[in-house]
């Protein structure tokens, strides 16, 4: 899938990303190998030509091995910069290469689910646990956001990534936002419904998705005839009905939300409903997400949002190569918020914006309700 990459992939990216945007500054400096720069580098055109995304599953060569190597002698030569001093400049630099890694130890593991999902005998990640139980969530507790006007966007010392700010202030009208997200009992019931069968619902670009890819159920989702199951990092498992649903597209949110007459947040009305809640959950360790019926901020599925993708009032991308990270995506994809089960620990924050295509569904993508009061 065009959409994914080998491990070993992202292991040397992050590695070649450091290499390329840190220690390359130094006199003299060396590559590892000069190759990597066209194998590894992702879309950074100022830097030069690259490998096509779509192919990166055929690089038999390097070898894990090899790339285990590349990473040592990198990481080899980062601890040693770092024993010295440091401008700010490149102090930022790194602090953003560790949340790029990040980044990628989620990518990681939600490419690992697509590729056992390819693969005819769907191999299990990881031992299966059971649930909480499969009885479905309670109806979800609400969110009340008065007339006003709000400040939202990344403010303070803390890291955040460039398109999280500047900070600013919005309008928005008196509105509630549910407190968990779409279960995959309620899910169930948006198909029962005839969801995918119904144009009414759905954006027609969505519908057009529907028809072209047969489109019946979420990503990942197995008809049966005991009932739905899903393949996870577990296995294939039954669905469990308090679990928030995922793996849906935007076109496929937005279809529920008007079935159940509601509608998506907007990324600014989840933020200022969410930092209500109080900070995420911690990650459970499992690859999945756990049945809850509580209200939680963040910490199961990413949130779909009715917001697109676009610059914050004042947004000027960093000038140079390091500029392409955000804001060059700026056109043709909608917001997500919040984190995942995948989200490595402290990866985190209300302002946090993640992005994707509408038709998008690998990755761990859920959404929560909204409307008018």
């Amino acid at each position: 899938m065009p959409d994914c990459s080998p491990v070993k992939w992202h292991r040397a990216h992050t590695t070649w990303f450091f290499e390329t945007f840190v220690l390359a500054a130094e006199p003299d400096y060396a590559p590892f190998d000069p190759a990597f720069g066209y194998l590894f580098n992702s879309y950074y055109e100022a830097v030069g030509a690259r490998h096509p995304r779509p192919l990166r599953g055929l690089l038999s060569r390097p070898s894990a091995e090899e790339i285990g190597h590349y990473r040592g002698e990198v990481d080899r030569r980062m601890e040693r910069l770092l024993q010295g001093s440091l401008t700010a400049e490149r102090a930022a630099l790194i602090e953003l290469g560790l949340n790029h890694e990040q980044q990628h130890q989620e990518l990681i593991l939600t490419d690992i689910k697509h590729a056992f999902w390819s693969n005819p005998l769907r191999p299990a990640y990881a031992p299966l646990r059971t649930g909480k139980g499969a009885s479905d969530a309670p109806p979800p507790r609400w969110i009340d956001i008065p007339s006003g006007i709000y400040e939202v966007g990344h403010a303070g010392s803390g890291f955040a990534f460039d398109n999280e700010g500047p900070r600013h202030r919005v309008y928005l009208t008196a509105c509630r936002v549910a407190g968990r997200s779409v279960t995959c009992g309620d899910y169930t019931a948006f198909i029962a419904d005839g969801g995918y069968r119904r144009p009414e619902f759905w954006l027609s670009d969505g519908w057009a998705r529907v028809q072209e890819e047969g489109w019946r159920a979420p990503f990942y989702w197995i008809e049966d005839p005991a009932g739905w199951t899903h393949f996870t990092l577990e296995g294939v498992r039954p669905i469990e009905p308090a679990e928030p649903a995922q793996h849906v597209s935007y076109y496929e949110a937005s279809a529920f939300a008007a079935w159940a007459g509601k509608r998506l947040p907007t990324e600014f009305e989840w933020e200022v409903a969410m930092g209500r809640l109080g900070p995420p959950s911690a990650p459970s360790g499992r690859p999945h997400p756990d049945p809850s019926g509580e209200p939680i901020a963040q910490g199961q599925v990413w949130d779909w949002t009715a917001s697109a993708y676009a610059p914050y009032p004042g947004f000027r991308p960093p000038i140079g190569a390091i500029g392409e990270y955000n804001g060059k995506f700026m056109s043709g994809q909608m917001v997500l918020k919040g984190s995942s089960w995948a989200t490595p620990a402290g990866h985190s924050r209300l302002t946090y914006r993640n992005f994707f295509p509408p038709a998008a569904r690998w990755q761990a993508s859920g959404f929560r309700l909204a409307e008018d009061t």
